[in-house]
């Protein structure tokens, strides 16, 4: 027997009802604020993650899934959407078309990392990017979008977190107060932290290892160090999020784990999920298009994990998948003229169903109550030949026989008032 890929999962059918809930809400919410869905490869050239996410950190360095194609190119599977969300942008010019582009996907992405409970190898985001502007207010839009959507889908119990990780003018300054701190702290880090953190400090700031954590316990915040227009900015997040009564909270410490990050940073967290409790996080990426060749616009987004978010669904809030109806047949011609019942009613867009293989009506009916159909139609030898059928309401447990003749206006009527 053939297995799967240890942390590539397959989502069966008995799942779907969960991710088509939260595909759905995303296309509802996230069009009404404007933004448009873009699909993009599972694949792309490895150097542009390895500019845009940066080489120092845990993904390019050890989970990206890197080969050589069979012409010798380097190519990656995405482990992440904005970095390939911001090559199309540039490559197909569409700053040209629009100032402002609001932008969303969904879709897999790849990272080799120990399979956990919410995170695999194989794993699916939400991503939203808003690019070409840098007022405070497309922070605040997007957040707003962000916490409408874990309305939408019924989660309360998530914190939105923020920080502002500065700019090019105030994070030098920043970055070098942050290494001094780190070296009279060497001793109480990992390996890695140890060795990258003279190239990126922050990223130490951001270890998961609980002795880094502890080491680093009171390092000084990078919000103490933002210039005039860094602190400005952050200043009007904030209000704007509390006149619009969005909940935040400031985390100093929150720094992210990707390199192209400026100002606005933020992460929606959950109790529920553990020491890994992001559930969303994104922030600002202001140089991140110029970097890659692109004009030099602002941007921000951010990306929800959907496997995770599914682990804190309350399953009462997901629509439950009945078939309108159920055709019971009783002897071949009975099944034949059924079949062509059936196939009427599919062509018109009802969601019906029907056995095939001329079991007993006991066990048929068992199907329509297992699948709870709506509404079932019994088909025999007699109603054939008295040109009739019988229709029972299933969940008002009421029963008639009709004449064939008015059962597709009937239905329409019937199924119009459940």
């Amino acid at each position: 027997m053939i297995t799967g890929i240890k942390g590539m999962n397959d989502i069966l059918p008995t799942e779907m009802e969960a991710w088509h809930f939260l595909e759905n809400q995303v296309r509802e919410v996230f069009h009404s604020f404007g933004f448009k869905e873009i699909r993009v490869p599972a694949l792309e050239k490895t150097e542009l993650f390895c500019r845009s996410i940066g080489d120092d950190t845990d993904i390019v360095e050890k989970e990206m899934y890197t080969f050589l194609d069979k012409s010798g190119h380097s190519l990656t599977l995405r482990p992440e959407g904005t970095a390939s969300v911001m090559r199309s942008y540039i490559e197909h010019k569409l700053y040209a078309q629009n100032q402002v582009e609001r932008l969303y996907y969904v879709g897999p992405m790849f990272r080799y990392e120990r399979p956990q409970k919410g995170r695999y190898r194989q794993f699916h985001q939400i991503g939203a990017e808003i690019i070409g502007e840098n007022s405070p207010l497309a922070d605040v839009q997007l957040l707003n979008m962000l916490c409408r959507y874990f309305e939408r889908i019924g989660i309360t119990d998530a914190t939105l977190q923020l920080n502002s990780l500065g700019c090019p003018d105030c994070r030098p300054g920043y970055r070098q107060t942050l290494i001094d701190f780190i070296s009279s702290r060497l001793d109480g880090l990992c390996t890695d932290c140890r060795r990258r953190y003279q190239h990126n400090p922050l990223r130490v700031l951001d270890c998961k290892v609980e002795e880094c954590r502890r080491a680093c316990q009171d390092a000084p915040s990078v919000l103490d160090h933002l210039c005039a227009d860094c602190s400005g900015h952050f200043a009007t997040v904030r209000r704007l999020l509390t006149e619009l009564a969005i909940p935040f909270e400031v985390n100093n410490r929150m720094v992210r784990g990707l390199d192209y990050y400026t100002r606005t940073t933020f992460e929606m967290v959950s109790g529920r999920l553990g020491a890994q409790n992001a559930v969303a996080a994104g922030g600002r990426y202001d140089g991140l298009v110029a970097s890659l060749g692109g004009p030099a616009v602002s941007g921000i987004g951010f990306a929800i994990g959907m496997e995770r978010l599914i682990l804190m669904l309350d399953e009462s809030t997901l629509p439950v998948s009945r078939p309108d109806l159920f055709l019971v047949t009783l002897g071949e011609k009975a099944l034949d003229r059924g079949f062509s019942l059936l196939s009427r009613m599919q062509r018109e867009g009802l969601h019906a169903e029907m056995d095939f293989s001329g079991k007993s009506l006991k066990a048929q009916m068992r199907r329509a109550d297992k699948l709870q159909a709506r509404v079932v139609l019994i088909l025999g030898e007699d109603e054939l030949t008295r040109n009739q059928i019988q229709i029972r309401d299933m969940d008002r447990g009421s029963q008639d026989t009709i004449d064939l003749d008015q059962l597709f206006p009937i239905l329409g009527e019937r199924l119009s008032d459940i």
